[in-house]
């Protein structure tokens, strides 16, 4: 006959099983117990030896070789050590930001004052633009044409026609340019610096007063 096992025998031996591995656990906690135990009763006679050595070194008046007993101290000396050389570092980081914040100010304050001086000199005024456009033409032109020709030459400045226009008539009136009226248009000439005429009365007919 095969040799079958009920449930309830499987269950005692499980049973068996379980409660001699439980009486091994206990066992070795209480091995690993007793040392512990063992190692605990080493440290607190050391510590003891460790009081009489240093009560019996103060005795005597010797001031140096004292060694501090336990791990304690020598972690909560480094602690403030790794603090402060955070701190170090924090304060040199500080420092290098600052400095660099600093110099980065004084270079946009530079460049900001370079444009405005470059603007101030190289920059022509209107008049000035007006005056060199007529020299370089050859025939007389219209405010109208003019303000053209200027926007295209100078699509960075807001040049309106009759801002032009005015201006050319405040040229006419100082000699530096002639003004002369065809039909309804009126056109304007650039006068020749060198021979400088006076102030025309008649401002419709400007070659005109000049030859008289």
């Amino acid at each position: 006959m095969p040799d079958t096992k009920t449930p309830t025998e499987l269950t005692s031996q499980y049973t068996a099983q379980v409660v001699g591995d439980l009486e091994r656990n206990a066992k070795e906690q209480e091995r690993v117990g007793a040392e512990i135990d063992a190692l605990q009763e080493q440290l607190n006679a050391l510590r003891h030896d460790h009081a009489v050595l240093t009560n019996l070194h103060q005795a005597l008046g010797v001031t140096g070789g004292l060694v501090e007993a336990g791990p304690e101290p020598v972690a909560a000396s480094s602690v403030p050590r790794q603090k402060a050389r955070g701190k170090s570092a924090d304060g040199k980081r500080s420092r290098t930001r600052k400095t660099a914040a600093t110099k980065a100010t004084a270079a946009r304050t530079a460049d900001a004052d370079k444009p405005t001086d470059k603007a101030g000199s190289a920059q022509p005024t209107l008049i000035e633009l007006i005056r060199r456009y007529l020299t370089e033409q050859s025939e007389p032109r219209s405010a109208a044409e003019v303000s053209t020709a200027l926007v295209q030459t100078h699509p960075d400045r807001r040049i309106q026609t009759n801002v032009v226009r005015t201006t050319l008539e405040n040229l006419v009136a100082k000699s530096h340019a002639h003004r002369a009226k065809q039909g309804s248009s009126v056109f304007y000439t650039a006068v020749d610096e060198q021979d400088p005429s006076e102030p025309a009365t008649d401002t419709e007919q400007p070659a005109e007063a000049k030859s008289n």
